[in-house]
């Protein structure tokens, strides 16, 4: 039987073997969330780095460059880390160059990994129905903060095993306490992240409106798969889901 096993933080990344595995790395608030956004949207690619710097040199050789750090637009960049500034009609067709605080870190450490895909409540569904299908073990990365754990992410790997069903074995007690966590949240995420470090964080910001959209499910019948350094949309037929 395959396996699904969640890693709460890319600080643990090395206890875990990306090869031959699917890596579906997360980062609910708010990278992943920008990067399916984006891509449903119209966005052509994103190119994830970690670095400041590599994005500012990508910004210097005519790309798009979103650049975000503790939660805020980082000076000198053209986007921040809104999901809703990833809608804007003039990046159709562009490629744009992004890095985040955790996000973007999380995704250079899976590099080694057999696919690595983009997970956010936003295209739940999808990622679900793909991952039946796919033939190896999966690794749900959450992104975390800046090397800790979170509670936005956790969930969201619960809401991935919980999809796995029996379809997938799990022997680790991190994806039991994801899957534990999601039972008691998923009737009311909101109410449950009320109090969560980061919701406190951009609360502080006045980023209100992407916390609750980036907590809705099933907006997108998409999935953003990394190819040749770019993120991309998912060519493979996905099965149809309801969109809100």
């Amino acid at each position: 039987m395959k396996n699904i096993e969640v890693c709460l933080t890319p600080a643990l990344i090395d206890l875990y073997g990306v090869e031959n595995k699917v890596v579906v790395v997360v980062d609910i608030l708010r990278a992943t969330s920008c990067m399916t956004t984006g891509l449903a949207h119209g966005v052509k690619s994103i190119i994830p780095v970690a670095g400041l710097e590599e994005c500012r040199s990508l910004r210097n050789k005519g790309f798009i460059a979103a650049a975000e750090r503790d939660g805020k637009m980082a000076d000198g960049f053209d986007l921040g880390n809104s999901p809703f500034s990833y809608m804007d009609k003039s990046l159709v067709g562009k490629s744009v160059a992004m890095t985040t605080t955790n996000g973007t870190q999380a995704i250079s450490k899976s590099g080694k990994a057999a696919e690595i895909i983009i997970g956010s409540f936003l295209n739940k569904t999808a990622v679900i129905n793909y991952l039946l299908k796919q033939p190896n073990d999966i690794l749900v990365l959450c992104a975390g903060w800046k090397g800790q754990v979170n509670l936005e992410d956790t969930l969201f790997a619960g809401a991935l095993v919980e999809g796995m069903g029996k379809e997938f074995a799990s022997e680790n007690d991190s994806a039991m306490t994801a899957y534990t966590l999601y039972q008691a949240a998923k009737g009311d995420l909101s109410k449950f992240l009320s109090n969560s470090s980061h919701v406190c964080r951009l609360r502080k910001l006045n980023i209100i409106k992407d916390i609750e959209f980036c907590l809705q499910s099933d907006i997108y019948n998409i999935i953003p798969v990394l190819k040749k350094g770019e993120l991309v949309k998912m060519e493979k037929n996905l099965e149809s889901i309801a969109v809100k």
